[in-house]
């Protein structure tokens, strides 16, 4: 069973919807009890978390609703985890984006080090298709888990207007280039994390999805 979190925000049914076709058994997690690490306790294998929207408000929902704590001890258990675009972004220390509270940037999971930029250009946010190059960072084509079996330049469907600046760029599987060459992807043991849409992409995101669920 794959759970996609359910924290108030838009565009979880394509999510599912793309799971649904590829044969996948999928449902909303409920509440962050049904991602406790202990053996047993969750009903789900994999968790996805989707979603377009803002960083701050991202975070002000994961609060709200307890998913915080919940999703960081997931991840530090090194359960599969799936980030689409603010889902990767929420990962990071700090964005960009989201209001300095008491003087301080608002935290997110601070699960990878690094932060959320602004594109520097005028054109923004990114709408569209653009090329995504994972060749680079694969010594062997079995290293990336995400893109097996996909062109090299692969392009996939992209919104947003700020792009993830890790501090150790050893975590990248992906770059994207729009104003200024970005990261786009990371792969971190069994986290995973994408910028772009695969629910949006075609049969090439069904198979970036596939290759996950794998």
């Amino acid at each position: 069973m794959i759970g996609v979190v359910d924290y108030g925000a838009g565009n979880l049914g394509s999510v599912m919807n793309a799971l649904r076709r590829l044969g996948l058994r999928t449902r909303l997690v409920a509440g962050p009890e049904e991602l406790a690490v202990a053996p047993g306790a969750s009903p789900f294998e994999k968790i996805i978390f989707p979603g377009d929207g803002h960083f701050a408000a991202t975070m002000e929902s994961l609060e709200k609703f307890g998913y915080v704590q919940a999703l960081r001890e997931w991840i530090a258990a090194d359960r599969p985890f799936l980030g689409i675009c603010i889902g990767l972004q929420v990962l990071f220390d700090s964005s960009e984006e989201a209001p300095l509270k008491e003087g301080k940037p608002l935290p997110g999971l601070r699960v990878i080090p690094g932060r959320v930029r602004r594109f520097p250009g005028r054109k923004v946010p990114q709408i569209g298709w653009n090329r995504t190059d994972f060749a680079a960072f694969s010594k062997e084509p079995q290293d990336s888990r995400l893109f097996q079996g996909l062109p090299e330049h692969t392009f996939f469907y992209y919104i947003h207007s700020y792009y993830v600046e890790p501090m150790d760029p050893g975590c990248t599987a992906a770059e994207a280039e729009y104003y200024v060459r970005y990261c786009a992807a990371v792969e971190q043991g069994a986290l995973a994390a994408v910028q772009f849409h695969p629910e949006k992409s075609g049969a090439l995101g069904l198979k970036l999805l596939e290759n996950w669920t794998r």
